[in-house]
């Protein structure tokens, strides 16, 4: 790696680590805890990239991109940030960061991203942004997360919010499929148009359809739960679908069916589905997330005292047992535990006993998405058949065989990789192949081994 880097972070420890790091890897470092001092040393001149924080003790990082484009268009930025939301990364976006990652972040990771930055060339003339994100929602939106799965869907979510694709969004009951979908509207280009929320009985009559479209006006439309749709709705929202010109409102659904499933089943009408799914949003449950429980927590907490009502918090006990249960009703059911336990617990610390009272009188909910039951094998067979099926009776390239392996095999490695903190040894005994076997592998399949170390 070989470039000049800006770094700008008000932790110390963080500026050390980077600065060793980056040079080591045979960088130039300039460091500082001052916003004040990075935009002079942008406007100066200097820096093939910049490695920033939000929050500084002058000023705040994402809103000085626009004015780092400005200054130096084609100077990557990238924007790193305790504040795991999905406002963070679709604010990074807008103001066209180079990349963005969440604190605590793998140095590995960052190390490869900045190799990559000072690899890319930029855009000759990017146009500076002046969207903001509305600052009405900025509260009321829970989509918080610093796990992988949480910002890979951010990032999705911040590339397609400014397209017109449609939009699928998938999973559970209390994922939060509506809010990212009022998300995309809102942070897009669309954003002053209205945002229209269909269901069934917005579709019954004949004139459903056109009055729908009318309230929309250029706006979005959310097809909420669309997999619960009759076939003569389906048939309404493809002949409206039909009508559109290039001049029509956003498409947006949810299911928390699996309508590739229902597809094949005859439930729901394969013209729609494939008109539906431009983009396809899985939102993870919680159990899938368990680590950003207790970030989801202390927002909710918060969000409660600043709606009027008591300070309350988890002893370290209650919290554990917090995370460990399963969350049949995910986000929305931890959000309904939590205030309520707010309302009843007597003091200020929540202890492990309110919270298994609570806990044990929660209705017995099962998980609707991902048949949590079902074999792997299931699961293949159902994205094999769609495989085919996208191909129109026509067959597949050859060496089907190995593609398939292939696909499944990386994310087996990379994930038995990630849960042995990358000890490659380790990682061949879980797996029960040869350490040997295991490296040829890596090497075959690209894929990236870093020893996991967070930086708080």
């Amino acid at each position: 790696m070989d470039g000049t880097i800006l770094v700008a972070d008000d932790d110390r420890t963080i500026r050390t680590v980077l600065t060793q790091a980056l040079t080591r890897a045979g960088c130039k470092v300039h460091a500082t805890s001052s916003l004040v001092t990075l935009m002079r040393w942008v406007e100066e001149g200097k820096g093939d990239l910049v490695i920033s924080d939000v929050m500084m003790p002058d000023g705040n990082g994402l809103e000085a991109l626009p004015k780092i484009a400005q200054e130096r268009p084609g100077l990557p930025v990238i924007v790193i940030s305790a504040q795991n939301t999905i406002m963070t990364a679709i604010q990074a976006a807008e103001a066209e960061a180079f990349d963005y990652l969440p604190k605590p972040f793998d140095l590995p990771d960052l190390m490869k991203r900045a190799a990559k930055a000072l690899e890319v060339k930029r855009r000759a003339n990017p146009a500076p942004s002046t969207a903001k994100a509305p600052s009405d929602i900025q509260d009321d939106l829970p989509l918080v997360g610093r796990t992988p799965a949480m910002q890979n869907l951010y990032r999705l979510v911040a590339r397609v919010m400014n397209t017109d694709l449609p939009v699928l969004i998938t999973g559970e009951s209390g994922t939060g499929k509506s809010l990212i979908a009022r998300a995309i509207h809102d942070f897009s280009d669309r954003r002053s148009l209205p945002f229209v929320v269909v269901t069934a009985n917005d579709l019954e009559a004949m004139e459903g359809p056109a009055s729908v479209i009318s309230r929309a006006k250029n706006g979005s439309i959310l097809f909420d739960e669309v997999g619960d749709l009759d076939e003569d709705a389906q048939a309404r929202i493809v002949r409206m679908l039909d009508s559109f010109t290039d001049h029509s409102p956003r498409i947006m659904s949810t299911s928390q069916a699996d309508l590739s499933a229902k597809m094949e089943s005859g439930a729901f009408r394969q013209d729609l589905f494939y008109r539906l799914g431009g983009v396809n949003l899985a939102v993870p449950s919680l159990r899938e997330r368990v680590d950003d429980i207790t970030l989801l927590a202390d927002y909710f907490f918060g969000k409660a005292e600043r709606d009027g009502m008591a300070l309350r918090r988890f002893t370290p006990e209650a919290l554990e047992l917090v995370r460990t249960y399963s969350w049949p009703g995910n986000v929305r059911q931890l959000e309904n535990t939590i205030r309520r336990l707010i309302v009843t617990a007597p003091e200020e610390d929540i202890t492990l006993a309110e919270v298994e009272l609570v806990l044990g009188n929660q209705p017995a909910v099962e998980p609707t998405q991902g048949g949590g039951g079902d074999k792997l094998s299931a699961s293949v067979a159902k994205h094999l058949r769609r495989y085919f099926d996208l191909h129109g009776g026509a067959l597949p390239p050859h060496g089907l065989y190995q593609r398939i392996l292939k696909e499944v095999e990386a994310p087996l490695i990379e994930i038995a990789l990630d849960a042995v903190g990358g000890n490659q040894a380790k990682c061949a005994d879980l797996l029960g192949i040869n350490r040997n076997t295991l490296r040829k592998k890596i090497s075959d399949l690209d894929i990236q081994v870093t020893r996991r170390r967070k930086l708080m």
